[in-house]
């Protein structure tokens, strides 16, 4: 492919790479917060992700763009619907980010006891900070990422997120059943914890989606 070409590909991975970049961000300031019972962390996560929305459209004009004007094939158009398919798992990845970041914060001024769950709630958040900046560190090194790695990186944290959410799903259940008129914010809790939890799966996803990119085969996602 031409040189402007080639300029255009590292543009838009650019992009990507900053978009992730900044959803790192907003979870690491979630994490502060929790752990740190601070709300000037969880104010400063919203304001890395205000203009997400925004930012996941102006990638998607520019790859369509770069359609539109190289016509590319085999391997370049794999990476092209590769990064295109990227974006929405993005965009959704800093949606669930965002809504968990202000569900959290109302948990912990609601009067429910959380001290048994913190640790849990701390290793479920990190494992997927771990799979995000994986996927990172590879859009920041695309020619020399393997992605096969990456990608059994990114299941091993996917597998640690299920194993630790299903531990939590089963203490709040039993919270539920005992926890009289505080059972309705334990159901919250667990609807919040669940925004992680699928975060794990869009991370395997772009993982996939990366796989794909480099070594071509079939395209697979969660829904």
């Amino acid at each position: 492919m031409l040189p402007r070409y080639e300029n255009k590909m590292t543009a838009i991975r650019s992009m990507l790479s900053s978009l992730v970049g900044e959803i790192i961000l907003a979870s690491e300031e979630t994490l502060k917060g929790f752990e740190a019972h601070e709300d000037s962390h969880y104010d400063l996560s919203k304001t890395y992700l205000k203009n997400l929305q925004s930012e996941a459209n102006n990638i998607d004009n520019e790859i369509i763009k770069t359609f539109a004007l190289f016509g590319p094939e085999a391997e370049e158009l794999r990476q092209l619907v590769a990064f295109l398919k990227m974006t929405n798992e993005l965009d959704r990845i800093g949606d669930a980010v965002k809504k968990y970041n202000r569900r959290l914060q109302e948990h912990c001024v609601r009067g429910c006891d959380l001290t048994i769950l913190i640790p849990s709630i701390i290793q479920l958040h990190k494992t997927t900070l771990n799979a995000l900046q994986y996927i990172a560190a590879c859009l920041n090194a695309m020619d020399e990422c393997d992605t096969e790695e990456l990608y059994r990186k990114v299941m091993v944290e996917e597998s640690k997120n299920d194993d630790i959410f299903s531990i939590m799903e089963k203490e709040l259940l039993n919270n539920i059943v005992i926890s009289g008129e505080l059972s309705v914010e334990y159901v919250k809790i667990l609807g919040t914890l669940r925004k992680l939890e699928r975060t794990g799966d869009r991370t395997v996803n772009i993982a996939a989606l990366l796989l794909y990119a480099q070594k071509g085969g079939e395209i697979r996602i969660y829904n």
